[in-house]
């Protein structure tokens, strides 16, 4: 074979077909990422994971939402379930990383603090090693809380 018949053979492309999200066929790359972006809805920038904080014999059910697209991820919601006096608490922040930060407040009821802090840093096998505490405070209490995502 020639040069020039390589050329010409290696010149020739396959078509390329383009499918949008929901797998219909579209013509062209633009309108498969097009079609995309219009269907992206909030729950597409959430997603939930759960964790468990341990502290001795207590130990905390959080389940909490947060953005996936951040580094850290940045937590916009969720609950902690049980284990506290109060529960449910209500997420109201933080973050997941290298580090953790989850700040909540009661929703339930009871005579216990208005609203909690936990603090962690990173350690494997996955979890998260740090304190935690009520009204201000994040260092009242050593946890381990475990990712169970």
């Amino acid at each position: 074979m020639t040069t020039q018949a390589r050329k010409q053979k290696g010149s020739q492309r396959s078509e390329h077909k383009f499918f949008n999200p929901q797998g219909a066929e579209v013509k062209t790359r633009d309108e498969a990422f097009a079609s995309q972006q219009m269907d992206v809805g909030a729950q597409a920038v959430s997603t939930d994971c759960k964790l468990t904080l341990h502290n001795g014999q207590i130990s905390f059910a959080l389940e909490v939402t947060y953005n996936p697209n951040t580094y850290p991820h940045v937590v916009t919601g969720g609950q902690i379930k049980s284990g506290i006096c109060g529960a449910p608490w209500d997420i109201t922040g933080g973050f997941i990383g290298e580090g953790l930060r989850i700040d909540a407040k009661r929703s339930g009821q009871g005579s216990c603090a208005s609203t909690i802090t936990i603090v962690g840093e990173y350690q494997n096998p996955p979890a998260f090693r740090g304190t935690y505490g009520f009204d201000g405070s994040t260092s009242s209490f050593k946890h381990t809380t475990r990712y169970e995502c």
